[in-house]
């Protein structure tokens, strides 16, 4: 009897048990589903957004804490550098110098991101200027290729660590991922117009966040993968060239001087009158024909009048 009243009991606490974790079960989605449907449960799905979409940065970062501890190691192990690099090289032939420049990039994987080059009167090459973008890892053979190919004037190199920023923009990256995809279940879930236009909005800002994020991703990642050289290349003097020696005094120097200043003085007075010698031109022929009216005037004589007979006869 005792143990039948015992098992009796324990069956008795044993369903009061389920029946409480079902009913604790049961609670939380009734309480979700009305605070989507803008019960007094739960509140508008606008609300719900901006208190629980914050939360899952925090969430997404514990739940991928493994996995970026994971490729925070890779990283510092494969240390994310931006190297660059400039290069001024002085080459009797400037064409040739920068085509074998191009031919270095295109062994060593690279591309000519800029070139502009300045020819002299007769169209020959006298100076140019190119960007390059070469793998990282070929990043100093291209540089010693460059110092050994022609007359070496300058060259300099730097480099930017930039591991961290990197880690933290794909750590951010997943963290952004993962509530991007929660405040979408929301709206999934959403039922009434009020709750979705709530929803979408702060689907947009966060959508619009996580586009600039990998914007920086990949900037980081294509500086850190290509380095940027920048090659400079100016034309040696020709030696064979005669060299003229300026004297600026003497009698010859100012007799030159002279002679220029002369030039100058009679290109200058001939300048005057060509600009004055058309008005003169108009000048006289307006003038000489006034000139002889007057002067024909004057001749002319003038008629006497009569005098009047005395006492008005």
């Amino acid at each position: 009897m005792r143990t039948s009243h015992l098992l009796a009991v324990s069956a008795t606490v044993l369903l009061l048990s389920l029946t409480a974790c079902s009913g604790g079960s049961d609670g939380d989605s009734t309480e979700a589903v009305s605070a989507m449907d803008g019960g007094a449960a739960g509140g508008s799905a606008g609300d719900m957004a901006r208190e629980s979409a914050p939360q899952a940065p925090a969430d997404a970062a514990g739940a991928n804490e493994s996995g970026v501890a994971s490729n925070a190691v890779d990283l510092t192990t494969q240390q994310a550098l931006i190297k660059t690099g400039a290069v001024s090289l002085r080459s009797a032939d400037v064409g040739r110098t920068r085509y074998d420049v191009q031919v270095l990039v295109d062994e060593q994987g690279g591309q000519v991101a800029d070139d502009k080059t300045e020819t002299d009167k007769s169209g020959e090459p006298l100076r140019a200027r190119m960007v390059l973008r070469v793998p990282v890892d070929s990043f100093e053979d291209v540089m010693n290729a460059l110092g050994s190919m022609e007359t070496l004037a300058s060259t300099s190199t730097s480099s930017e660590d930039v591991t961290t920023q990197l880690i933290d923009v794909e750590a951010r990256i997943k963290a952004q991922q993962a509530s991007v995809e929660r405040v979408r279940q929301l709206l999934a879930q959403a039922r009434s117009i009020r709750d979705i236009m709530a929803i979408e909005s702060e689907l947009a800002q966060r959508q619009a966040e996580l586009d600039s994020l990998a914007q920086q991703q990949a900037y980081l990642e294509d500086q850190t993968s290509m380095a940027t050289v920048k090659v400079n290349i100016e034309r040696k003097p020709d030696p064979k060239a005669p060299v003229t020696e300026d004297d600026d005094s003497g009698f010859l120097a100012g007799l030159a001087a002279g002679w220029d200043g002369l030039k100058t003085t009679v290109v200058a007075v001939a300048t005057v009158v060509g600009a004055v010698l058309p008005f003169a031109v108009v000048v006289l022929l307006l003038a000489v024909p006034v000139w002889l009216l007057v002067r024909r005037t004057r001749r002319t004589p003038v008629a006497s009048t009569p005098a009047a007979a005395p006492g008005g006869e």
